[in-house]
């Protein structure tokens, strides 16, 4: 069973005229209400609670200063980021849904579980905000099975067209969370090369595939199933969990790597692969980017069809 996490709360995450705003999230809510999906389940306003599994990545004093911003009624936290007067409460709640999909995964609620949150989270240092983002939801995830869950292999996926550098840099030195990221380079944020491999304990356990403006789909799904193969096989995963962003689309304003909508069903159907080889076909998946909102709702419903299908 796939269900679909959705809610009007990550509306309240106010942003302008900013490119991450609530008219992506509305657009790909209408897109997945009118496509009625076979076999997904929708559920709306999952019920979650957080605490310790935040502070498991972000320290307290990160939090209260994130709360304080925003009970000031918000602004640039740093230049490219905005937050409002919700965007505190907002941003927990996301990571509140990441771990309650985790929950329903692992005790078999559900095969997989997609996400439609925002703010997105795989910028966000566990100190610091980044690029868009508050809290990294996909490093709560992780570290959320593995130290509430007890599991020993986590393999996270990000196919964002900007490199996870927050998601990175807090697992660089583990051994459990492995890191694997297929992203636009020479781009923003700058890091994700290949040399990039993980240190002490977590030498290997990350897998950066950096890939040029230009190349053709064909040799982006080549690459990526190539070093998804050998970067599953190395962590032998116990559950995948997808930074999935679709601002590699070629439509989208911001990022692009040249993909169609339908190339997002095929990436998805490479991890569902190796999902079934390693961990029962266990997968959360979590919304980063993507900014032209109708691409990224057409998208995000070619996602969920390869989910929710064999």
């Amino acid at each position: 069973m796939t269900v679909y996490f959705q809610s009007n709360t990550f509306l309240r995450h106010k942003t302008g005229a900013h490119p991450e705003c609530g008219l992506r999230l509305e657009t790909v809510m209408n897109q997945v209400s009118a496509a009625a999906i076979s076999n997904l389940v929708i559920m709306n306003d999952p019920q979650v609670g957080t605490g310790e599994e935040i502070l498991r990545v972000h320290p307290e004093t990160y939090l209260n200063e994130l709360q304080a911003f925003s009970a000031a009624g918000g602004g640039r936290i740093e230049s490219d980021t905005v937050m409002s007067a919700d965007s505190y409460e907002v941003a927990r709640y996301a990571a509140g849904c990441a771990v309650e999909a985790v929950d329903q995964v692992i005790k078999g609620q559900a095969k997989q579980v997609f996400c439609a949150s925002r703010p997105p989270g795989h910028h966000a240092l566990s100190d610091r905000a980044m690029g868009f983002c508050l809290l990294n939801n996909v490093a709560i995830a992780a570290r959320h099975a593995v130290d509430f869950h007890g599991l020993n292999r986590v393999l996270i996926v990000d196919w964002d067209v900007h490199h996870g550098n927050g998601t990175q840099d807090i697992f660089y030195e583990e051994e459990s969370v492995y890191f694997f990221s297929a992203h636009r380079h020479p781009f923003y944020p700058g890091t994700g090369l290949g040399h990039e491999t993980g240190s002490g304990a977590g030498q290997g356990t990350i897998w950066n595939l950096p890939l040029a403006f230009g190349i053709s789909r064909q040799d982006y799904l080549s690459q990526f199933e190539r070093m998804l193969a050998d970067a599953a096989a190395s962590c032998r995963p116990e559950l995948i969990l997808i930074s999935a962003g679709f601002d590699a689309h070629k439509d989208d304003p911001i990022g692009s790597l040249g993909l169609e909508t339908e190339d997002f069903g095929a990436l998805t159907r490479l991890v569902k692969e190796v999902a079934s080889d390693y961990c029962e076909g266990r997968i959360v998946s979590l919304l980063e980017g993507g900014y032209h909102p109708q691409r990224l709702a057409e998208s995000v419903v070619c996602h969920l069809n390869s989910l929710s299908h064999d």
